[in-house]
């Protein structure tokens, strides 16, 4: 096991013991999850939990995040089960993210595996379409304007804007990987293609990419995917279970839940 990867669990274990909490879930998210990290970048570790069965019992609201500062390049926090239900049942990309992320360190009990069972009825193509514009036009206005720009952030348009034609054409949640993006979706041998594998090898190997000349090709491409998915996003479907059809079945799953992880005399299975 890594340095990294042992220093995440112990630090996940801390939370556990000082928060009185059960971690059903922990999975990085974030560029090291989407494939593009940089050398300097964070660990940005997210979890789901669950608490004691009091502490739902109560007529005030409590916060229902944790939320640890950045140290040490670890970015952590997590979402309570019942608020990741709550985001669940609006077909949160984050959180559906968070389930397919291809760098897992915890997974106990069955909460995560039966979420994932229910993603495809919760799923709403026009909500994680919205979602994917917002990011992408945010990051492009912000970073990719003008004759210089900061070049690594073309990924951050990028992959949103690939993550849009995937839900346009699959009319399913997207690959996190950004490499598995970029191989279905830009066509080989294309200028675009060349632009983006070049840009995606400089930044894996660490180059520092400081302010350069904008790269025409992906900023032309990217100019014309938002303008079509504006038009396209808001004829896109809802989920099936919006209608509040799926709401007994998110109840059930919470109560289950509670019940499995508070009734365990041994709460053990941490490595993955």
């Amino acid at each position: 096991m890594s340095q990294i990867k042992q220093s995440i669990l112990e630090e996940l274990k801390r939370i556990e013991r000082e928060e009185g909490i059960r971690i059903l879930y922990a999975c990085e998210s974030g560029s090291r999850a989407w494939g593009f990290p940089s050398r300097d970048s964070d660990y940005d570790v997210r979890f789901l939990y669950i608490r004691p069965v009091e502490w739902y019992l109560s007529i005030f609201d409590k916060r229902d995040v944790i939320e640890r500062p950045i140290s040490d390049q670890l970015d952590i926090n997590g979402w309570d089960l019942k608020k990741a239900l709550r985001l669940f049942r609006k077909s949160n990309p984050p959180l559906l993210e968070w389930l397919q992320s291809p760098i897992l360190y915890v997974e106990r009990c069955s909460a995560a595996s039966r979420i994932r069972e229910l993603a495809s009825q919760m799923f709403s193509p026009r909500a994680c379409m919205h979602h994917y514009l917002h990011m992408a036009r945010g990051n492009y206005r912000t970073y990719l304007q003008g004759d210089t720009v900061k070049i690594k952030k073309y990924f951050y348009v990028l992959r949103p804007i690939l993550a849009c034609e995937w839900i346009e054409k699959h009319g399913e949640m997207p690959p996190m990987e950004f490499q598995q993006l970029a191989d279905a979706l830009i066509p080989e041998g294309s200028g675009l293609k060349t632009a983006v594998q070049e840009l995606l090898a400089r930044k894996i190997a660490g180059d520092e990419m400081k302010d350069e000349p904008k790269i025409n090709v992906i900023n032309e491409y990217v100019e014309t995917q938002l303008a079509e998915y504006e038009r396209i996003a808001k004829d896109m479907r809802t989920a099936e279970g919006e209608d509040g059809g799926m709401d007994a079945k998110l109840d059930h799953l919470f109560r289950s839940v509670v019940y499995e992880v508070w009734e365990k005399d041994e709460w053990d299975g941490y490595f993955v």
